[in-house]
């Protein structure tokens, strides 16, 4: 249930083109809907401004296609983050809609097209081409959500000069999301650069004591490079929300 179709039955009502029984029956499932296996959270695109993602790692097609036709169908675009290549396969029969990217392990069915908010775009860096997965979920999200994205791969410290040629485009940015793996350094770097707010995602990329990102993750919330935000370990769907909702700050409620 968006905040447009909320809009329209009320309209319908004040104009006298629908009753009030039929406004209650519309309106019923909010603030959720009961699916018995799961309860949906109809409402969270009005609360939120984002609708409801589901995590499809450890769900079954099953229970993935159930929700999502209920999403769908409540007029919400359905985003399903984690979603391996058989999954999505499969999930594609009951959902012929469904468009899957699969660097990002990231679904959609689009209802309606977001439209760009936020006082401007968010960039999304990443140190490495192993990295680059969660950026691109970290991207897409973003893109779903409403923001205009631009991205920046493998600019690493390894090869600082990579990163620093291209200070110029990074600064045309509100939000920076920083994704790295190994040491994680990249995003103390970034933020010590710059004055924009930086979004640090620890990937779990990485040798032995790299402990699947663990090593990056300290690394990041231990950064010398003050305010830097940090989410935890490959969640590029969480750097997106918080990038979303600091680009939207102090805009009005139809900006």
């Amino acid at each position: 249930m968006t905040e447009k179709r909320i809009r329209e039955i009320l309209q319908g009502v004040a104009a006298g083109k629908l009753s009030a029984d039929a406004a209650f029956s519309d309106l019923k499932d909010l603030p959720f809907e009961d699916l018995g296996f799961a309860k949906l959270d109809s409402h969270r695109t009005m609360r939120r401004g984002v609708p409801e993602v589901v995590f499809g790692e450890s769900k079954s097609v099953e229970q993935i296609a159930a929700i999502g036709a209920r999403v769908v169908k409540s007029g919400t675009n359905l985003i399903i983050t984690r979603l391996a290549d058989d999954k999505a396969r499969a999930l594609k029969r009951k959902l012929p809609r469904l468009k899957y990217f699969p660097e990002a392990r990231l679904a959609t069915v689009i209802v309606e097209q977001a439209k760009p908010r936020g006082h401007g775009s968010i960039m999304v860096i990443s140190a490495g081409t192993s990295d680059q997965p969660i950026a691109e979920e970290a991207a897409i999200c973003a893109e779903l959500f409403g923001n205009r994205v631009t991205r920046l791969y493998d600019v690493g410290v390894a090869g600082l000069h990579r990163l620093t040629s291209n200070l110029e485009s990074i600064k045309t940015a509100s939000v920076l999301i920083v994704v790295a793996g190994m040491e994680g350094a990249l995003p103390s770097v970034v933020a010590g650069l710059l004055d924009k707010p930086v979004i640090a995602v620890p990937t779990s990329i990485g040798y032995g004591t790299a402990f699947g990102g663990v090593a990056a993750l300290l690394g990041m919330l231990n950064t010398c490079s003050s305010g830097v935000t940090v989410v935890n370990i490959d969640n590029g769907f969480g750097a997106a929300l918080a990038a979303t909702l600091i680009n939207r700050v102090g805009l009005r409620q139809d900006g």
